[in-house]
């Protein structure tokens, strides 16, 4: 979808360009001539010289996810004919959601003007009408009527503009044709309308090393039938070809056969482009080649073998550590469940993987949406909202509170239980609750199977997306369904008894562990402010002492103690949280500077071009894909990477590890995440110093072993 702002700009756009409108005034239009005189039968070239003002841009010929082409209508005698317009390469550009391909400052479009053999001799007046659409923070169309002359005489004479155009001949992209332009696609054609696509080139420039080299994209022509979109993924390229991943959404339900545009190499300031047209073939299977740092030869990954990672990925996330706090709730349910009437415990278990399920759905729901808007998606990505997690925060403090007996929420009894209330009893509604609570929790890890799976997943139509996150949630959720179809299982548990409310208590301290864990993760985004969501949880708890004590459990009612409850909510609320802390307002994403423990792992901050800067010295390099809500990571940090042995091992042979935090869901490091066929974080990659050979992609769950046999190999 191209979304409600490109139809605005492109109605915008049609009315502007049929009606005649004056010109804007952020762009002046002039048309340049190469020869002052020309030979009859001669070719010369016409140059339409658009300036915009700062900040101002114009589009190219395919204006990407909106926008509209500059367009020049000529009034040129009969014996001269224009060719088509030749388009120096544009640049990248994000508006907002949207990524469109544009010109900043100025541009030359250049146009072959042929002269006839029987032209008569004698002065030429050429006449153009240019039409474009400006923007900035708003769009504004314009037109212009331009002209020049020239002689068609005896001899050639360049114009006093000929140098200029021949600076922007050189600006043109080149025949691309000794690239080997091709591409495959990357997933079965299904029913969506949306498709990943591997396009491949050689690099002209990679004869001494044998490696790609500079950063590379690819831009393609405009097509009425589909879109390729813009988002690119740079896959490892050691054989001196360039691979990139693009999206290709089909508007008419066919997959073109062939692709045409323009290959972009950027080194510093420097641009080059090649104009490339080559066919787009179906591969015999689906899978990865060359993403996930392993040779191409490897067996490549089938949608059977991606849906049975999943499955054992949601199975090993019930003992990650995120999903700990809700594994104390199944207990406590369990318990409540073991002398109960059967049909109700495989009621509950079946009510349960529906919420587990109905969650995971909303999951794929969403992924297919950001995907469609041309965003990126990443396992965990709720994490990454500061109101999810302030949210979130309250909810599980309110749980943990329920567990320690503060108080139980009716809330009159006609509303839906609260989450508190949902914890004391599975009931039906509990049952799904936990199933929501324990994805929603589940989702800050990755388990081994899991990356690949998910990797694999986000890059597919929305079919494959939908039916891979619902396998994952059925992982999740069988070992409860399980245990709910065979009660008898469950005989090992002791007869209820008072010995339960003990226990009931003591499964609130790890649910008070997930509050202060996500307290944390609060103060990536607010900063030293999180201090205030801390004294609102200590009111909130205050609240409900209040509430449960002289309201619920008292023999006689007091509504002055439920109105004081109220009053020091809304109070704590109003002066801590909208006052204090502006919980609407978190500070721009920023990971701020890496903290490099004492004797620890000298860190630095990860990017494309310092690894292969440090790779290009000699040096291996190990990089540490991770986040500060992702407990996995900070597991393998704290026992596998921050360890003695692979300090000594780091300083042995000579290599540099770099940090790339994805926190706040950073875009670049998201793309290098989809580059090892990663939908997240964690993720551990080891560079040999050679920069021919394959970086070594460890797995999620890692020991000090594990990574110490990679840098052995990357030192090799």
């Amino acid at each position: 979808m191209k979304g409600i702002r490109f139809w605005c700009v492109w109605i915008l756009g049609v009315l502007a360009l049929t009606s005649g409108r004056a010109s804007a005034a952020h762009t002046q239009a002039r048309l340049v001539l190469s020869a002052a005189e020309v030979r009859p039968g001669d070719t010369l070239w016409a140059g339409i010289h658009l300036r915009m003002d700062p900040e101002w841009h114009t589009y190219w010929r395919n204006p990407g996810a909106s926008g509209i082409a500059t367009e020049v209508e000529w009034q040129l005698p009969d014996f001269i004919r224009a060719g088509p317009i030749h388009w120096p390469p544009p640049e990248k550009y994000a508006e907002g959601d949207l990524v469109t391909y544009v010109y900043h400052r100025e541009v030359m479009l250049l146009i072959p003007l042929s002269v006839a053999t029987n032209a008569p001799r004698g002065a030429v007046e050429l006449r153009a009408r240019v039409t474009w659409l400006e923007c900035k923070e708003s769009c504004l169309p314009g037109t212009a009527e331009v002209g020049a002359a020239f002689t068609v005489g005896e001899g050639s004479r360049p114009s006093a503009d000929a140098g200029l155009i021949e600076r922007w001949q050189a600006r043109l992209p080149q025949d691309g044709i000794a690239l080997e332009f091709r591409g495959r696609w990357d997933a079965p054609a299904g029913t969506g309308r949306t498709r990943p696509v591997v396009l491949e080139w050689k690099d002209p420039t990679a004869a001494d090393s044998g490696m790609a080299t500079g950063s590379w994209d690819f831009f393609p022509y405009a097509s009425p039938e589909y879109e390729v979109q813009a988002p690119t993924s740079v896959l490892p390229s050691p054989d001196g070809r360039v691979r990139v991943r693009k999206a290709v959404e089909t508007f008419t339900g066919k997959w073109p056969a062939e692709l045409s545009g323009l290959v972009i190499r950027q080194t510093g300031d420097t641009v080059q482009a090649w104009e490339v047209h080559g066919p787009v073939q179906e591969s015999e299977t689906v899978g990865f080649e060359n993403v996930a740092g392993v040779p191409a030869s490897s067996t490549p990954l089938s949608l059977g073998r991606v849906l049975v990672y999943a499955f054992v990925g949601g199975l090993i996330l019930n003992v990650m550590p995120c999903v700990l706090p809700v594994i104390a709730l199944k207990i406590l349910g369990f318990v409540n469940q073991a002398r109960e009437d059967r049909r109700r415990v495989r009621r509950l278990g079946f009510v349960y993987t529906l919420g587990v399920l109905a969650s995971f759905a909303v999951l794929a729901m969403l992924v297919i949406g950001l995907q469609t808007a041309g965003r990126q998606a990443g396992w965990g990505i709720q994490f990454g909202n500061p109101y999810f997690l302030v949210a979130m925060t309250v909810l599980v403090t309110l749980i943990a509170l329920n567990l320690f007996g503060v108080f139980e929420v009716t809330l009159g009894g006609r509303a839906w239980e609260a989450a508190a209330r949902l914890t004391r009893r599975e009931g039906a509604a509990g049952a799904f609750f936990s199933g929501l609570l324990t994805t929603v929790l589940a989702t800050s890890c990755t388990a081994p199977f899991l990356g690949a799976a998910v990797g694999f997943a986000f890059v597919q139509p929305p079919p494959v997306v939908l039916l891979v996150m619902l396998t994952v949630g059925a992982g999740l959720a069988f070992p409860y369904l399980v245990l709910s179809w065979q009660p008898g299982w469950l005989k090992w548990l002791p007869r209820p008894g008072p010995w339960m409310e003990h226990f009931k208590i003591l499964m609130g301290f790890p649910m008070l562990a997930a509050a202060v864990w996500l307290l944390t993760l609060v103060e990536a985004h607010y900063g030293d402010r999180v201090w205030a969501l801390g004294y609102f949880l200590v009111v909130l708890a205050v609240a409900a002492w209040l509430y449960g004590t002289f309201w619920q459990r008292a023999v006689r009612q007091s509504k002055v103690s439920l109105l004081a409850a109220l009053i020091l909510l809304a109070g704590g609320y109003w002066y801590l949280l909208e006052g204090a802390m502006q919980w609407r307002s978190p500070a721009a994403a920023s990971d701020g500077p890496i903290t490099v423990e004492e004797g620890g792992i000298p860190w630095q901050a990860w990017s494309p071009r310092a690894v292969e800067e440090v790779r290009r010295q000699g040096h291996p390099v190990l990089v540490d894909f991770t986040a500060r809500w992702c407990l996995t990571c900070q597991v393998n940090k704290r026992f596998a990477l921050e360890v003695p042995a692979v300090r000594e091992k780091l300083r042995e042979i000579g290599a540099v590890a770099f940090l790339a935090d994805y926190t706040h869901f950073s875009p670049e490091i998201g793309a290098e995440l989809k580059r090892f066929g990663r939908a997240g974080v964690p993720l551990v990659v080891v560079y040999p110093a050679d920069p021919s050979k394959e970086p070594l992609v460890l797995p999620e769950a890692l020991t000090p072993g594990i990574v110490l046999e990679a840098l052995d190999q990357a030192a090799r």
